[in-house]
């Protein structure tokens, strides 16, 4: 008697899996920062992600992925070892910085990924929008840094950092 359920769950599952759209996933990045009123740009590496882009189903999506903390480059080795030590993204205790959508929405060649955000101990809630551009998605989102313990200037709209991310998919 148990045979036939369990077949019946082996048939239809085996079905379902060829059954489902293949999903996209992110293979590079490239994620750039500017932190506005100081003029500083620069880059963050060590990038990893879990994300699945489900094209035919974007509320299926999950766009989920790291970067090293101790990677953040503005090309002044000064400043790159300031940024990273204790009291502003503290690398050492805080390796990564993390990010995990929470709801995904497309429409056209746009996609509207909101998620949390993590930076040191802090996580917030941010949009972000992406684009298509060929084989890659192109994101854009704004942040505040102080918004994360990371105090650079003493008002909170002297602390925006505007992000970029290209995505090379598969």
């Amino acid at each position: 008697m148990r045979l036939i359920p369990f077949l019946f769950v082996l048939t239809f599952g085996i079905q379902g899996m060829f059954l489902n759209p293949q999903s996209t996933q992110i293979q590079n990045a490239e994620i750039r920062f500017e932190f506005v009123s100081k003029g500083v740009k620069g880059t963050i590496a060590g990038f990893e992600s879990e994300s699945s882009i489900d094209r035919e189903h974007p509320e299926n999506s999950v766009f989920k992925g790291r970067v090293q903390s101790k990677t953040l480059d503005t090309n002044n080795g000064l400043r790159n070892w300031s940024l990273r030590s204790g009291k502003y993204f503290d690398a050492k205790d805080h390796p990564y910085i993390t990010f995990k959508s929470t709801k995904v929405t497309q429409d056209g060649n746009q996609w509207v990924v909101m998620g949390n955000l993590s930076i040191k101990s802090t996580t917030k809630s941010v949009s972000i929008i992406f684009k298509e551009e060929g084989k890659k998605l192109v994101g854009t989102f704004s942040m505040y840094s102080i918004d994360y313990g990371i105090k650079i200037k003493k008002q909170r709209e002297d602390n925006l950092v505007k992000v970029r991310m290209e995505f090379d998919l598969d």
